[in-house]
């Protein structure tokens, strides 16, 4: 990070003229100097009151923070006899639980790299992750053993439930069994340095189909300071509802890790459940609520209801992240639910969940944005066209840079140097301006990416599905607006000489190969897709077409 000192930042905006560059309003933290250190110790060594660090909402379940890291050193152990070592690759496909976060920290406390999958993909979107991924060994639940039909590597049953398909699968061991390993200090340690990779999240990027982003100790560190420096001393510990996937970058970073710094409670919830989140927040006298906005939305549209059916005194706020909050929901919600604050963020799994944030009632007052630059954070608005950085209130593509900026793209040097240029700075594909107060707006996406209820849809990964059938000639998928889930899939497909094949014969077609969010829920047929010279699908004009209709 280029030192600052001797900039002439404007105190008010952050933004420094002679480079042309945005400065975190935020204080600077530092990061540990000692180069021979892993994401596990490092968050171990956080002081903090805190006794319970994860409770499991189904199950009444109460984990202390001493009984989590004599977990984690048992896992440890038993992966280490596993044959387990610095570099593998070790895959968790499973929903939210307790377990989630020992398994995480477990396998990089030994220099390995933890992956996840989400537990709704396809047998064939998992195959994929794997093909790329290559892990050596998989821990998941019974009822997703099926999933990995074909795979011969080695399992850890984070349940007790019995088989009863794949009976090739090889299973070695239970979560349970792992957790009453006694820990032993003999046990294989390989030299793990900060800038080793750390954890592998898969991310569809600026364009494409997904990508493992990696991700090192030192970024997820960083994170993890972010966090700490958010952090009240002197406030009473807080409870949060984990209501995100533990598989994604919001999930993972904040709660299956970043918690754990402040020594706040977490209550996890498998899956969600509106009345289930609800009543847990009662329940459990939670203070605060991680959304995306369609949760939001339908908390405001059954706000007289759930006030009367549930206690949220105890709740001082939500925070909203995957995609922008209108002013409208913003307002609603308020109207609504006046003693709690909204605070929006912007992260990208790229950024290891770095990007802005709102930390106080009064920043979650500025609404319109996702909040100022997270700390030690560096940002360029760049004109799209020309290249040339931009001013305060000018809009252009942010790019971004500091300790939290991933390694690159697994298996993918191509996308790689297209998302991280020379200088350390990433693309991040959205159009955003920062305004006269250094408040980050998010305006557009150039990306291609279809937010779901917050889960990125990729185009072309659909699109490449849609041209593997028989009758399809061409296909463009775009992003249809909805009010309760964001965005979803629509389709625009050219249909083969001769073939009458129909709407639903081609939704059903996806359907069966792919996760349930990223089904095609809209169609239309054309006789051609609208493309550049150069090949490439101009979406924007099919987006516009689809809208004009609505």
């Amino acid at each position: 990070m280029a030192q600052i000192t001797n900039l002439r930042i404007d105190p008010r905006t952050g933004f420094c003229s002679s480079n042309s560059t945005f400065y975190s309003k935020r204080k600077p933290f530092p990061l540990p100097s000692n180069r021979c250190l892993d994401i596990t110790t490092f968050i171990s060594s956080f002081p903090h009151h805190g006794k319970t660090a994860f409770i499991e909402a189904a199950t009444g379940r109460h984990m202390s923070f001493s009984e989590l890291w004599r977990g984690v050193d048992s896992v440890a152990t038993c992966l280490s006899d596993l044959g387990i070592r610095k570099g593998h690759v070790v895959l968790i496909i499973a929903p939210n639980s307790i377990f989630f976060p020992i398994v995480c920290l477990s396998v990089m406390s030994l220099g390995a790299i933890i992956t996840t999958s989400n537990p709704l993909n396809t047998p064939r979107e998992i195959a994929l992750q794997m093909a790329d991924s290559k892990p050596a060994l998989v821990f998941t639940t019974s009822q997703l053993v099926p999933t990995l039909a074909g795979s011969s590597l080695p399992i850890v049953l984070l349940d007790k439930q019995e088989i009863i398909t794949a009976s090739e699968a090889k299973i070695v061991v239970t979560m349970d069994q792992m957790m009453k390993k006694e820990p032993t200090g003999s046990r294989v340690r390989d030299r793990v340095y900060q800038d080793d990779a750390a954890s592998l999240l898969y991310s569809s990027g600026t364009t494409g189909v997904s990508k493992g982003v990696i991700s090192s100790h030192r970024n997820l560190m960083a994170l993890m300071q972010s966090f700490s420096c958010m952090a009240n001393p002197d406030e009473v510990l807080q409870t949060h509802i984990c209501t995100v996937p533990m598989f994604h970058i919001y999930g993972f970073g904040a709660f299956a890790l970043g918690k754990l710094t402040a020594g706040s409670t977490v209550v996890i919830l498998s899956k969600f459940d509106t009345n289930e989140m609800l009543w847990a927040i009662e329940k459990y006298r939670a203070t605060c609520l991680p959304l995306v906005p369609p949760i939001l939305l339908g908390l405001v549209k059954g706000a007289d209801q759930i006030r009367r059916k549930y206690d949220l005194s105890s709740l001082q706020s939500v925070l909203c992240g995957g995609a922008p909050l209108s002013n409208a929901l913003i307002n609603g919600f308020l109207e609504k639910f006046p003693t709690v604050n909204i605070r929006q963020g912007y992260a990208l799994t790229e950024t290891t969940g770095f990007g802005a944030s709102m930390h106080s009632p009064e920043e979650s007052r500025k609404y319109g944005t996702v909040g100022l630059l997270t700390a030690s954070l560096e940002a360029r608005i760049v004109d799209p066209a020309t290249g040339s950085a931009l001013q305060v209130n000018q809009t252009g593509e942010l790019w971004l840079r500091g300790p939290s900026i991933m390694k690159g793209y697994l298996n993918n040097v191509e996308a790689t140097a297209l998302t991280l240029n020379s200088d350390g700075w990433l693309k991040t594909g959205d159009l955003c301006y920062i305004d006269g107060d250094g408040f980050l707006h998010v305006v557009d996406r150039l990306k291609e990416v279809i937010k779901y209820k917050g889960y990125q849809v990729p185009p072309a990964e659909l699109e490449a599905l849609l041209l593997s059938h028989p009758e399809i000639s061409d296909a463009a998928v775009i992003p249809f607006p909805d009010e309760e889930v964001g965005q979803y899939p629509m389709a625009y497909v050219v249909r083969k000489t001769g073939s009458n094949v129909s709407e639903t014969d081609v939704i059903d077609f996806v359907a069966r190969q792919v996760a349930p969010y990223k089904k095609i829920r809209k169609l239309a047929f054309v006789t051609s897709i609208p493309k550049n010279p150069s090949g490439k699908i101009l979406r924007r004009d099919l987006v516009k077409l689809a809208t004009s209709k609505i």
